[in-house]
This record gives C-alpha cells, sequence and structure tokens, in this order.
C-alpha cells in the first residue's frame, strides 16, 4: 500500500532561514464530536532532527498514527498537550475551548516559540509571530505532528470513556455523530460526558426526556 504524502517542511524552512529556530506547530482534534473533549497539540520540532513521514492525522491508519506518537515525543524539542473537558465546552462554546486548549498546550511546552504555525484557528495576544494555515495539518510538518499527538491523546480518552460507558460504541466512533452514536443517544439519551449545548446531544435528549415522561 502506497504510504500517505507527508506534510513537507515548507514553512519551518522559511522560519528557520530567517533565525527562528523554534517553530511551534498547533493542532487539535475533537471539535466536531458530540461527547467528550476537545484536545490540543503543541510540537517543536529541529531542523538537524526532521521527523519523517508526518502527515494529517486523519489520513493515517491508527497504528501507524501510534508509531509517530511515539516517534514525536522521542524526537521532538519540546511536546506540549492540553484537554478541555465538555463542561467548559458547552459553558464557552467550541471554537473559544479550542482556543484555551490551544493556548494552554503551547504554555506546557516548556519553551517560547519564535512563530506559532496553526491549522487556520488564529490566536490573540501571543507573545509571537503565528502563521494561520489552510489545511495546515497537510502542508507543515509540525502542525501534522501536533495533529497526530492531539488525536491520538483523544482517541486514548476516548477508549477510556468507552469502559465507563460502553453502550455509546465511543471506542468505535471516539464521540462522532455517527449513525450507532446517534441511535445510542435515541435509546439511552446523553451521558455524563456528552456536550449538551451540540445540536445532536440536545435533540436526542430532548426527544428521550419527552418519551420518558409519556
Amino acid at each position: 500500500m502506497t504510504p500517505p504524502p507527508s506534510a513537507p517542511y515548507r514553512f519551518e524552512a522559511q522560519a528557520w532561514r530567517t533565525g527562528a529556530t523554534r517553530v511551534a506547530g498547533l493542532d487539535e482534534a475533537g471539535r466536531g464530536p458530540l461527547a467528550g473533549p476537545v484536545v490540543a497539540a503543541a510540537v517543536v520540532i529541529d531542523a538537524a532532527r526532521r521527523i519523517r513521514g508526518l502527515a494529517d492525522s486523519k489520513i493515517l491508519s491508527a497504528d501507524r498514527r501510534a508509531e509517530l506518537y511515539d516517534v514525536i515525543h522521542q524526537k521532538a524539542v519540546a511536546v506540549g498537550v492540553a484537554v478541555v473537558d465538555h463542561l467548559t465546552i458547552d459553558r464557552i462554546n467550541i471554537l473559544e475551548a479550542t482556543r484555551v486548549a490551544m493556548r494552554e498546550a503551547l504554555a506546557q511546552l516548556g519553551v517560547v516559540p519564535d512563530l506559532v504555525i496553526t491549522d487556520y484557528v488564529a490566536l490573540r495576544d501571543l507573545p509571537c509571530p503565528q502563521r494561520n494555515l489552510v489545511d495546515g495539518d497537510a502542508r507543515c510538518a509540525t502542525v501534522a505532528a501536533a495533529s497526530i499527538i492531539a488525536k491520538v491523546t483523544r482517541d486514548r480518552l476516548m477508549l477510556e470513556a468507552d469502559k465507563q460507558f460502553p453502550e455509546y460504541g465511543f471506542a468505535r466512533h471516539k464521540g462522532y455523530a455517527t449513525a450507532e452514536h446517534l441511535a445510542a443517544l435515541d435509546r439511552f439519551g446523553p451521558c455524563a460526558i456528552h456536550r449538551r449545548s451540540f445540536a445532536g446531544v440536545w435533540r436526542q435528549g430532548e426527544l428521550f426526556l419527552l418519551e420518558a415522561e409519556d
């Protein structure tokens, strides 16, 4: 099988040539699901220790993501990860919760970046320049690395959630609005980690409550 195309180091190389050695790629996982947290990751890679095979986490197999997750942790200059739970998502909305997670992931790096490259999401008042790339996880290697760290972290959290709430099938769909998930919501109503502010949840929950009252 042909491996998926790797994300290039084009944007990092441009920055490295100007003396910006600490380029942080920043991405999230979990904006779309109906349940669980949103997770953000930031990754700084040394120009002299480039990691090969980085790609948008969505096009990689689970096994390949897990392999690259370990390699990134072993070879990267710094990795920062942040988790923002469903309650915060419901309170401040998913976009703002994503920004909170991204800022915390940068804070967890332990180094101050010279440049931050994001997968499109812009952050206010960063202490360094930023570039916000459309499809950044496919076009920029450090953003791809961040997408892998964020997705593997979140997927593992949802595997743990599956043990607590096995009737919803979180191990299979990770909280996304699949037919299986919507059917479980219709049958059981929302569980403790569902995002009540998301339409797919409150509609199903509303139907569940109405049927319970009949």
